[in-house]
């Protein structure tokens, strides 16, 4: 059975910086086909962080230059850090994992593996 777990939410003032945590059981967390999506109150959920099929890494527009994705596979463990924090990054955050097909190139399948969430809240 996967589980993802997150860990590492909490509540801080705007400027912090808090790190993540995603620990995976029953399947091998890797920098590909790996994200980090967060959800606001009332907000449609959105990929903040994201290792692609062929391990590149994106970022949402609006927390680039802040936020740092890695991964550590001794630990199983994928990260997302994230500095100089601010009020609109208050969200659930969740970590994500999709299978990797190989059709005419590597490719990200859905992602169909989600950990319960870790909430993160930014005070002014």
């Amino acid at each position: 059975q996967v589980q993802l777990v997150e860990s590492g939410g909490g509540s801080v003032q705007s400027g912090g910086s808090l790190r993540l945590s995603c620990v995976a059981s029953g399947y091998t967390l890797s920098s590909r086909c790996m994200a980090w999506f967060r959800q606001a109150p009332g907000k449609e959920r959105e990929g903040v962080a994201t290792f692609d099929s062929d391990g590149r890494i994106s970022y949402a527009h609006s927390v680039q230059g802040r936020f740092t994705i890695s991964h550590d596979s001794a630990k199983n463990t994928v990260y997302l850090q994230m500095n100089s924090l601010k009020p609109e990054d208050t969200a659930m955050y969740y970590c994500a994992a999709a299978v990797r097909f190989y059709a005419g190139g590597w490719r990200c399948d859905r992602y169909s593996y989600w950990g319960q969430g870790t909430q993160v809240t930014v005070s002014s």
